[in-house]
């Protein structure tokens, strides 16, 4: 099946690539559910995650996040994440990106133009619309900072339970998926809506879909090919072409 899947891409101009957790988590970092682990597994996910929890104890879910970034400095991004970023580079304009995750390790092994569609962990942003007054650049330190003029706080740039996914981002992402002749899904169970939407998507529109994962997905029948294994093993062989 492996080496179907091969000629898939070999055969595709447009592909589109939807990445989860897994493939972050082969890099050794840990999901939503286990960095809630030690002081914070206290904490429930609304407290933790929520506009709503944050309003309620932003110091507590700020110095969550910065606990989270603190993780992260010490992972390296994976085979998986350079067989995309290698792909894109000698194949310019075939592949389009799109994560579910946050840790930014596709942009740091090299890849462009990643549809990030549940944020950038490391990146901030205001939690109220900003005034004139606000400059992330000139936010005053604390946990969290904050606008010494209008008050306004500094928030984690990610999406969090109850958001809408980012309009621009999401709306790139379906465009990626009706265009391209190929989506692979890589190292999500396929539970989260709606970015695992997308692959059902692609399929409509008459897409080959190929779901890359260790375990069985709940997209699995939603593709034409299942291959199973690590996506740090599976996909330098996939994209070898």
């Amino acid at each position: 099946m492996l080496d179907i899947a091969r000629s898939w891409v070999q055969q595709s101009q447009r592909i589109a690539v939807l990445t989860g957790a897994g493939v972050s988590a082969e890099s050794g970092v840990p999901t939503f559910r286990d960095a809630q682990t030690g002081y914070w597994a206290q904490f429930r996910a609304e407290e933790m995650a929520t506009e709503e929890g944050f309003r309620n104890h932003p110091e507590r879910v700020w110095k969550w996040y910065q606990y989270r970034r603190d993780l992260l400095a010490s992972v390296q991004p994976n085979a998986a994440h350079g067989a995309l970023a290698d792909f894109e580079q000698h194949h310019p304009g075939r592949l389009t990106l799109i994560t579910q995750n946050v840790d930014g390790l596709h942009q740091r092994a090299g890849s462009s133009g990643v549809l990030c569609l549940h944020g950038d962990i490391l990146e901030n942003r205001w939690l109220d619309t900003p005034r004139a007054c606000c400059h992330i650049a000139d936010a005053v330190k604390g946990e969290p900072p904050y606008c010494d003029r209008c008050g306004n706080l500094v928030r984690p740039g990610v999406v969090w339970f109850g958001e809408a996914l980012p309009h621009d981002t999401f709306a790139a992402a379906q465009l990626a998926v009706h265009q391209c002749a190929l989506m692979l899904v890589i190292g999500t169970a396929g539970a989260v809506y709606p970015a695992a939407g997308l692959a059902r998507q692609a399929r409509s529109a008459g897409a080959r879909v190929v779901v890359l994962n260790p375990a069985p997905s709940e997209l699995d029948d939603a593709a034409h090919a299942v291959l199973r294994g690590a996506a740090g093993s599976l996909l330098p062989q996939l994209l070898a072409v």
